[in-house]
């Protein structure tokens, strides 16, 4: 069920990107957390501006042909299908969510081109299993895919679940699968950034942690950080955009054995 009073993830930071598919509360949570870490905007940006880079690299330059975007979000520009079938029109792009509001607006994501394909899997990602039973409708788990966890770990909370999480997808794919994650830190603003959690924890909606770079990288063990390793997203290639320091991590990782 749709509570409109409660804020959610997904509708704040479609407010912060300028989309219109949210609602008071969620205008208000934000504008709070704005007050004191007015930065949340530029954060939102970077971090999307790095999905639509990192994609651009899998689907372009290295030849992954497969996409699971778990946490997708409210739809926008650029979004995940868009960036990779421009690249190659016969990409397949699987996303997952939880929130009623997006499962509505799911059609926006289902513009597949011709030769590719696309879905909407309505689920948690506390559900790995299910999430992998239901993408494999579209995704071809013999051929690597690169699984898309952008700002979605944080709301769970539990590290010990959050990387069990992790390994649960990634044992799913084959070598030559690719690994990318964003995640908000405290490395660069931390009083303001303890702030912001607590508000938002306060305020009833689901609970998020922020993590430091080290507990970060923990969820690529195993896989080979390709360049430039675990950075603010704003410096992960930054292939000329503004790379002022956000408070999200992000890197990119291949599976090679």
């Amino acid at each position: 069920m749709l509570d409109t009073s409660v804020p959610h993830s997904a509708r704040l930071w479609n407010y912060l990107l300028g989309g219109k598919d949210n609602f008071a509360a969620d205008r208000e949570a934000a504008e709070q957390v704005l007050a004191f870490l007015p930065e949340l905007v530029q954060s939102a940006r970077f971090n999307r501006q790095f999905l639509g880079r990192a994609v651009r690299h899998l689907a372009g330059e290295v030849g992954v042909r497969q996409f699971l975007d778990i946490g997708t979000g409210l739809p926008t520009a650029d979004n995940t299908h868009q960036v990779a079938q421009a690249a190659a029109p016969d990409a397949r792009i699987v996303y997952v969510d939880n929130d009623p509001m997006v499962l509505v607006h799911a059609r926006a994501l289902l513009t597949s081109s011709p030769q590719g394909a696309t879905d909407y899997v309505e689920a948690d990602v506390r559900d790995p299993a299910a999430i992998l039973d239901a993408a494999a409708r579209t995704i071809d788990f013999d051929r690597p895919v690169a699984i898309m966890l952008l700002g979605i770990l944080n709301f769970v909370t539990d590290d010990d679940q959050a990387r069990e999480i992790v390994a649960t997808l990634t044992k799913a794919v084959p070598v030559g699968s690719y690994l990318v994650i964003s995640h908000p830190t405290r490395e660069v603003n931390p009083e303001a950034v303890d702030r912001a959690v607590a508000m938002w924890n306060d305020g009833g909606a689901a609970p998020m942690a922020v993590r430091d770079p080290a507990e970060i990288a923990r969820y690529f063990t195993g896989w080979d950080l390709i360049e430039p390793g675990l950075v603010t997203c704003s410096q992960w290639r930054p292939d000329g955009n503004d790379t002022t320091p956000a408070s999200e991590y992000a890197g990119v990782a291949r599976k090679n054995s």
